[in-house]
C-alpha cells in the first residue's frame, strides 16, 4: 500500500501525503436490487481498500474524532492499526471502549460525531481542493466484522472471580445489553428482563435488516450467555413482575432500567385508528421480523397496497418508506410538514429512500384520514403549510397555508412522528420521573432516586443513539459495581 498512501518515512511530507489520498469507493446494492430483498444496503469493504481508506487518518494529535465519540473510541489508533494489516489489534482497540462497535459502525450518525469532527473533511490542501472525512464508521464495522470471521465468533471476555451479588436488567437493548457484559465480567450475575418474545430491544425491533444483519445481533447475545448473562423474555415489569418483588422476592441486589423508549406519538387526528393505519414500530416489526419474534397480536405482515403515505421526518420515517418499497408498494410517500433542512435524520438514509423510488412531501401534514365502508383508510387528506418567521429562539414554525386542502391515495399510513420512553413500571414504582416521563436519575452515576435502582439510555434521556445508550450503560455499570462493591461479597447466592 505504500505505493499509494506515499513516502511516510519522511515526517514532513506525512500529512500532506495523507491528505491526497482520496476516499474509498463503499459499494452498496443498486437500489433496483435492494428493493427486492432485506440485506444490508452496504456493502463489505475489501481489504486493500480498507487499508487506504485507514491510511487517509493524518493521526491528529488532538484527535477530536474521539471527542465526538459519545464512548470516546481510541480511532487514530485503531486505524493505524488496521493500516499496518492488525485486524485483530484494531478490533481490540474498539472493544476497549465499545460493547457494540460491529453496530456503532452501521448505526451511527457519524457525520455529526466522529466523521463530523475529522480534521481530513475540512482540512486545508495546497491546491484548494476538500475531500471527504475518514470514513470511520464503515472502517468501524469491517474491522469487528473481519474480526468475527478470523476468530468465527464474538470475543467472549474474561469473567472475574463472583461476588455472588445478583443484577436485573429491565431492558435488552443496547444499553442493558452493556451494563449486563460490564457487569457480569466483574463477578457479577446478571439477569436480563425484556417485554418482548426475543432478546435484543430497540437491535432488534427497532433496526431493519437492510440496516443492519440481525446475525451480528445473535452472535453478541451467544457471547453474552457464554460468560453466564441470564435472559428472561416476554415479562412485564409491574405487571408480571414488580421492581419490587426482583428485590424482596427473587434477591437481585440492584436493578437496572434500561428498557428505552418505545411508546410512539399520535398525530390525534381523525381517522387514525383506522384499519391499515399503523404505528412506525407496529408496521415495522411486522414488516422485518419472523412471527416466532412476536407477540401473537403483531404476527403477520402489515398490509401496505399500492399506495403507503408515511407521516415524518426522522430516521424511523425513513425505516419505514425503505420497508413498504420492499413489501411491494408501488407508490410510497413521505409526508413532513417542514423542509428538508429541519428533518432529524440522517441524510444518507434520505439518499437511500430517494434512490428507491419514494416520493417526499415537504412542508405537508395530514388533516384526516379517510376510510371506506369497511372502516379502512383509503385515502388522506393533507394541507400544506409555510415556515412563519423566527420567533424569540430563532426557531421557524410551520403554519397551515389557508384552502390549501388537496387528498391523496392511501392503501395504508404508517405515523412516525417519535417516540416517548417506556417508563410505565406498574402502580407501586416509586421511581421517580419528569413530566415527559423520562427517568430522572444522577448525571454522574446514574443512580435513581432508589439507591438500588439506576437507569440509562432512552428512557431517561428519550429517543436517542446506540452509542449514547452504550455510554449511559458503561457509565451505569461502573456504579452499579461500586454500589454492590459497598454491600461485600457473599458467600453463596440466596
Amino acid at each position: 500500500m505504500n505505493e499509494v498512501i506515499g513516502t511516510h518515512s519522511q515526517e514532513g511530507n506525512l500529512v500532506h501525503d495523507r491528505l491526497s489520498i482520496p476516499r474509498q469507493k463503499i459499494e452498496k446494492q443498486a437500489p433496483t436490487d435492494r428493493v427486492n430483498n432485506f440485506d444490508e444496503t452496504y456493502m463489505s469493504m475489501t481489504m486493500d481498500a480498507a487499508i487506504v481508506e485507514a491510511a487517509r487518518c493524518i493521526d491528529c494529535p488532538s484527535a477530536p474524532c474521539m471527542d465526538a465519540c459519545p464512548v470516546h473510541n481510541d480511532i487514530p489508533s485503531a486505524l493505524k492499526m488496521l493500516e499496518n494489516d492488525d485486524v485483530l489489534g484494531a478490533a481490540s482497540k474498539f472493544r476497549e471502549t465499545s460493547t457494540l462497535p460491529e453496530m456503532c459502525g452501521r448505526l451511527c450518525p457519524q457525520e455529526i460525531l466522529c466523521e463530523g469532527a475529522c480534521v481530513v473533511g475540512f482540512a486545508l490542501r495546497t491546491d484548494g481542493s476538500k475531500h471527504p472525512p475518514v470514513a470511520i464508521g464503515r472502517l468501524e464495522a469491517f474491522i469487528t466484522d473481519e474480526e468475527r470471521k478470523i476468530t468465527n465468533k464474538f470475543p467472549v471476555r474474561f469473567v472475574g472471580p463472583t461476588t455472588n451479588r445478583r443484577v436485573a436488567i429491565i431492558g435488552s437493548g443496547p444499553a442493558g445489553l452493556t451494563v449486563a457484559e460490564e457487569l457480569q465480567v466483574r463477578g457479577h450475575m446478571c439477569t436480563i428482563f425484556d417485554r418482548w418474545p426475543e432478546a435484543g430491544g430497540v437491535l432488534r425491533y427497532g433496526i431493519p435488516n437492510f440496516k443492519m444483519n440481525k446475525e451480528i445481533l445473535e452472535e453478541k447475545l451467544a457471547s453474552l450467555r457464554e460468560i453466564g448473562v441470564e435472559f428472561k423474555n416476554s415479562v412485564e415489569i409491574g405487571t408480571d413482575v414488580t421492581l419490587e418483588a426482583l428485590r424482596n422476592k427473587y434477591g437481585f441486589d440492584s436493578i437496572f432500567l434500561g428498557n428505552g423508549a418505545g411508546i410512539g406519538n399520535l398525530l390525534k387526528t381523525e381517522g387514525e385508528d383506522l384499519t391499515h393505519v399503523y404505528q412506525a414500530t407496529d408496521f415495522l416489526v411486522r414488516g422485518n421480523l419472523d412471527d416466532f419474534e412476536l407477540p401473537e397480536d403483531q404476527r403477520g405482515l402489515p398490509f401496505v397496497g399500492d399506495d403507503v403515505v408515511v407521516v415524518g421526518g426522522g430516521d424511523t420515517s425513513m425505516d419505514c418508506v425503505r420497508t413498504a418499497v420492499r413489501l411491494g408498494a408501488k407508490n410510497v410517500t413521505c409526508v413532513y410538514r417542514r423542509t428538508e433542512n429541519e428533518m432529524l435524520g440522517r441524510t444518507e438514509e434520505r439518499v437511500h429512500a430517494r434512490e428507491e423510488g419514494v416520493i417526499f412531501s415537504y412542508l405537508t401534514t395530514p388533516t384526516r384520514f379517510i376510510s371506506d365502508e369497511e372502516g379502512k383508510v383509503v385515502s388522506v387528506e393533507l394541507v400544506q403549510m409555510e415556515l412563519s418567521e423566527p420567533d424569540d429562539s430563532g426557531r421557524r414554525r410551520p403554519v397551515q397555508i389557508e384552502d390549501s386542502e388537496y387528498t391523496i391515495s392511501a392503501s395504508a399510513v404508517v405515523i412516525a412522528i417519535g417516540y416517548n420512553a417506556d417508563s410505565d413500571l406498574g402502580e407501586s414504582s416509586e421511581v421517580e420521573t419528569d413530566n415527559w416521563g423520562l427517568i430522572q436519575v444522577d448525571s454522574r452515576t446514574g443512580q435513581t432516586n432508589i439507591p438500588y435502582i439506576f437507569a440509562g439510555g432512552d428512557v431517561v434521556n428519550g429517543a436517542d443513539l446506540v452509542v449514547t445508550a452504550i455510554a449511559d450503560g458503561k457509565r451505569a455499570a461502573t456504579w452499579v459495581h461500586q454500589y454492590l462493591l459497598s454491600l461485600g461479597v457473599k458467600d453463596s447466592v440466596d
